[in-house]
């Protein structure tokens, strides 16, 4: 059955993107079916958001379709499967067009590898109009570190049952292998680091990861630079990304100034040893020198400015999502884990969710009437509590504007909150990046006892809730936001219906409820109303 349902929803979403031949790549993330498109004008944006399952769209480079997590992996194979059926089921080009003169060609079908290349000028052309060069290199940042968020979670929740278990002294058989398999990945972070920095900036991924393997080789501690010896790890994550980006261009240097006949000996020989040395020599200093600068000024940050941070942080999170620029951060967070064991800015971020929580909570109770908007926070709460903030973002608050900005408020109490007790010495931090919300609770690590942890995170979530429910029930809506999103949509309520409820509705606003829309004297209760349609929602 639930195979058929994500079939279904697969089925649905394929004719209306343009059918198989519009698809040129199909991945996901967490949440978001993305879609590469040949031809983005052949998408119906609006019946796209109508089908039952799907959050919203997002167009940046990929088309993206926001499912949900769990969903969304489980509707993407179901995707594929449907594009191959539907192009080996296309009929090939006829071998002989039909009736046609011998002088003149006749047109011919147009293919999937034509509408991709036409696709590709397009795109390119509106990212050249469109997109900003620093939004393009933090997107190629991106697609480096995400990948490695499953094995981040995976491995970090591993490490907080570890913790719990060595801290009430069970298992001691077993937390040896606990901590070996939460470990593992994180020493060997660098290498995956490198092979997808090599991918992502079109070189060859298995030498990127070779070159930044030196960075975690134990015997890379024998190596001495400037006066002192190396340490395995130095520069982490960050000199991993340095090297293989050095590794991709010494790779095409070679790829266009050596003999195709000794390609093969010469070019991944040159590629490790210009690279490799360069980063012994150079690199695993520097970004190691600026690994320990971003730990000691996120320290200090918190230290001395925490209530103000935690409340510049979680309050212009989600600005920054809409923006791409939260991309930035994503290194930031990586190194933080790799050098401290956790990252002490995920949990100040997270309030912006907290915040979107208490929002919709209140857009609930203030559109009574709206059954088809409720409906929409009922089904998007349960993610919304678990830090999957999109359905909340793109289907309630941002659509309604005001709502958004105390959101955003909601998100700057519960970071401020936070943030005041890393200034009281109580830090609160992360061992993975990716979820928020409920479920960062199982990877929450600090200098204090997990108790406290918990406490401290779970009074921002309460902080950013409250907040975000307050400031939107007060201030979320204006008298003519409440006239015209209060009506039963499915029900298809009237105009003089909604006119003369209104008055009842306003009431937590205004002590004087307010006239009809559009009427400088609208009917009051017990008052007939016009014949004409004055009550409408315009004039």
């Amino acid at each position: 059955m639930a195979e058929n349902k994500n079939r279904a929803l697969a089925a649905a979403i394929l004719p209306l993107v343009g059918g198989a031949a519009n698809v040129t790549t199909v991945v996901h993330c967490m949440t978001r079916l993305r879609l590469g498109l040949a031809d983005r004008s052949l998408v119906q944006d609006e019946a796209l958001k109508a089908v039952p399952g799907v959050m919203g769209v997002v167009e940046d480079d990929t088309y993206q379709i926001v499912l949900g997590p769990g969903t969304v992996a489980r509707v993407t194979p179901e995707f594929e499967a449907l594009v191959e059926e539907e192009r080996a089921a296309a009929p090939a080009p006829a071998p002989q067009p039909v009736p046609a003169s011998a002088s003149a060609p006749e047109p011919h079908p147009v293919t999937a590898e034509e509408l991709a290349a036409r696709g590709a000028e397009i795109k390119a052309e509106r990212k050249a109009r469109n997109a900003t060069p620093l939004k393009l290199f933090l997107r190629r940042i991106a697609n480096i570190f995400v990948p490695l968020i499953p094995a981040l979670i995976g491995c970090g929740i591993i490490a907080g049952v570890n913790g719990l278990l060595t801290n009430l002294g069970w298992a001691p058989g077993v937390t040896p292998a606990l901590g070996a398999l939460a470990s593992g990945f994180m020493a060997l972070i660098a290498v995956f680091v490198g092979y997808n920095t090599a991918k992502e900036f079109g070189g060859t991924p298995i030498l990127g990861g070779a070159v930044a393997s030196i960075i975690v080789f134990p015997g890379i501690g024998d190596v001495e630079v400037f006066g002192s010896k190396l340490s395995p790890g130095q520069g982490g994550v960050l000199g991993a990304l340095g090297a293989a980006v050095l590794a991709v261009y010494v790779e095409r240097w070679c790829r266009r100034w050596v003999p195709e006949a000794v390609d093969v000996l010469v070019t991944p020989t040159v590629t490790v040893l210009v690279s490799g040395l360069v980063t012994v020599f150079g690199l695993m200093f520097v970004a190691g020198q600026i690994a320990s600068g971003i730990g000691t000024g996120a320290d200090w940050l918190l230290e001395n400015t925490g209530a103000f941070a935690g409340l510049v942080l979680g309050g212009l999170f989600l600005p920054l999502v809409m923006l791409g620029l939260h991309q930035a951060l994503i290194p930031i967070h990586t190194t933080l884990i790799e050098s401290q064991g956790y990252t002490a800015l995920l949990p100040i971020l997270a309030m912006a969710g907290a915040g979107q929580v208490g929002c919709a909570v209140a857009v609930y109770l203030r559109l009574r009437r709206n059954a088809s908007l409720r409906r929409t926070i009922r089904s998007a709460m349960p993610a919304g509590i678990l830090g999957v903030g999109e359905p909340l973002i793109y289907g309630v608050s941002l659509p309604l504007g005001r709502p958004f900005i105390t959101a955003c408020v909601g998100g700057a109490a519960g970071g401020a909150f936070i943030g005041a007790f890393s200034m009281l010495g109580d830090t609160v931090g992360s061992t993975a990046i990716g979820p928020s919300g409920w479920a960062l609770f199982p990877l929450l690590a600090g200098n204090q006892s997990l108790g406290l942890l918990i406490a401290v995170y779970g009074g921002g979530l309460l902080t950013g809730y409250l907040v975000g429910f307050l400031a939107t029930y007060f201030f979320g809506f204006s008298k003519q936001m409440l006239s015209d999103l209060n009506a039963d949509v499915d029900a298809g309520e009237s105009g003089e219906a909604r006119a003369e409820a209104e008055p009842t509705d306003a009431a937590p606003d205004s002590p004087e409820a307010p006239d009809a829309p559009g009427t400088p004297g609208g009917p009051r209760p017990g008052t007939p109303p016009a014949p004409a349609p004055a009550p409408a929602p315009s004039s």
